[in-house]
This record gives C-alpha cells, sequence and structure tokens, in this order.
C-alpha cells in the first residue's frame, strides 16, 4: 500500500494515511468493502473523487470530516454509531496520516469495545502523540463515556 500510517488493528480493521488510488483498486481483491474517511475533502492530500472510486468498485463510501483544529465529541458518537452499523465488514479507515483515525480509533476501543487502555493507546502512540487540540478531544470523549468521576 501506498498510504503512510498503514496500521492493521484487527483482521476487520486496517488504518492508515491518505489512500492512492492504487490502494483503492487493490481493496476489493483485499476482502474489503468499505472505506470510511475522517479527514476534509480539502485536506492538502485529498483524492480527488474518492467517493467515486471507491463505489465504482462496489464498495460502501462514507466521509465524516473532523476538521483538525476543531475535532468534535458528536463527530465521534457518529463514528461509533457508524461502525457498529457496520459489524461484519472488513473496513478500511483512513484520514490524511493516520492520526485522526487513531485517536478515534483508539476512543473506540477503549470505550465501545472495552479493551484495557495499554495496546489501543500503544497503537495511537505509534502514529503521534495528540498535541494539545487532540488531547482536549480525547479528554472530552472520554468524560463523555466516564462522566463527571
Amino acid at each position: 500500500m501506498d498510504a503512510v500510517n498503514t496500521v492493521q488493528i484487527f483482521d476487520w480493521l486496517w488504518t492508515s494515511g491518505q489512500l492512492s488510488e492504487k490502494d483503492i483498486q487493490q481493496l476489493p481483491g483485499l476482502g474489503f468493502n468499505t472505506v470510511i474517511n475522517l479527514a476534509l475533502p480539502t485536506s492538502t492530500n485529498a483524492l480527488e473523487n474518492e467517493s467515486t472510486r471507491v463505489t465504482n468498485l462496489h464498495m460502501n463510501y462514507f466521509q465524516i470530516p473532523v476538521e483538525w483544529e476543531l475535532p468534535e465529541v458528536e463527530q465521534f458518537l457518529l463514528f461509533t454509531k457508524l461502525m457498529q452499523a457496520l459489524e461484519g465488514r472488513k473496513i478500511w479507515l483512513h484520514c490524511a496520516m493516520n492520526m485522526r483515525v487513531s485517536a478515534f480509533v483508539y476512543l473506540y476501543r477503549k470505550f465501545v469495545l472495552k479493551e484495557s487502555d495499554e495496546l489501543p493507546r500503544a497503537h495511537m502512540d505509534r502514529i503521534w502523540t495528540p498535541n494539545e487540540i487532540w488531547q482536549e478531544f480525547i479528554d472530552e470523549v472520554s468524560q463523555h463515556y466516564l462522566g463527571d468521576s
């Protein structure tokens, strides 16, 4: 794959930075039937007509455009509903550099799949250490799930 920061999370979930046209062409042969993009369509490395390229290969395409400087808890909650609705499918989840995605997957594994913190955090840390904005987002999502305790 050409995509940067490619990580296999589970048999059914792989993550990366922006996919190339060649990457997208390979996905059906690898068993993927869904692509989720958390980057903006205006991201500097966005692939033009990505949704059309994916759907022309008879795969599902979803985009939750998470602004880099303003990630929102509501977007994470929408993401969790989408992931649950897609249960049983093989998903490729990406953004521009796998930074947004790694934070979302960390939180999903911790709060929805109820995994211990260690491995999900290690996968995120492999990609990056969240900056102040993203650490605040992680804290806000944690607060949503944990309440005031």
